[in-house]
């Protein structure tokens, strides 16, 4: 999908950073679903989680939750019982520049998370959500809601929605050469005929 947004002119759509899966080989592919944390020191103590209620509570199937952070270190910002729901409104993954926790009951559930890193520390007085539905910068790409957003081992691929069309037509006429070029190197062809023939490598 780099390639193919590459080619459609559009070369600053992979995440700077590589967000590791918590389960290598996790593939997911889902519409964005963008939410903005920023430091607080303080919290609602009869609501603290008011605003991440609302905003799992909307999230709708086939959406790939999207948590910016700054990078922020300040704590983890998605764990079990988030997945939890998220996939019960059927949501494709989760994807944050910042923390992840309850990391192993993440995995268990089957939930595709892509994180900076873990901790388990709360949010909580720590962090708050500033901002949902809005364009977040993540690694570097911008990102909106209802963007296109691929992720795996190697790297996540944020295709903006205006241009979904042009990417997916050139990246499936890619698919089609490469199984073709993979086909004739494996046959003994050589780097240059194929490329030659093909312009694909």
């Amino acid at each position: 999908m780099s390639d193919s947004c590459d080619a459609a002119g559009l070369r600053e759509q992979v995440l700077q950073h590589r967000l590791a899966p918590l389960v290598p080989g996790t593939r997911a592919l889902g519409r964005a679903r963008t939410v903005r944390f920023a430091p607080a020191l303080e919290d609602d103590p009869d609501d603290p989680y008011r605003d991440a209620i609302e905003f799992i509570d909307g999230i709708g199937p086939g959406e790939f939750v999207v948590i910016a952070t700054a990078a922020s270190n300040d704590s983890a910002f998605w764990g079990e019982l988030f997945s939890a729901a998220a996939l019960g409104h059927g949501a494709v993954g989760v994807l944050t520049d910042g923390n992840l926790r309850d990391t192993d009951r993440i995995a268990a559930l089957g939930f595709p998370a892509f994180g900076r890193s873990r901790r388990p520390m709360d949010y909580r007085a720590r962090m708050r959500i500033v901002s949902t539905d809005t364009e977040v910068a993540v690694g570097g790409v911008r990102i909106a809601s209802g963007d296109l957003v691929i992720a795996d081992d190697d790297g996540v691929v944020a295709v903006p929605r205006d241009h979904e069309d042009e990417v997916l037509g050139l990246a499936r006429e890619r698919a089609a050469r490469e199984a073709t070029v993979l086909e004739e190197l494996l046959a003994g062809e050589s780097l240059r005929s194929v490329w030659d023939r093909h312009r694909v490598l």
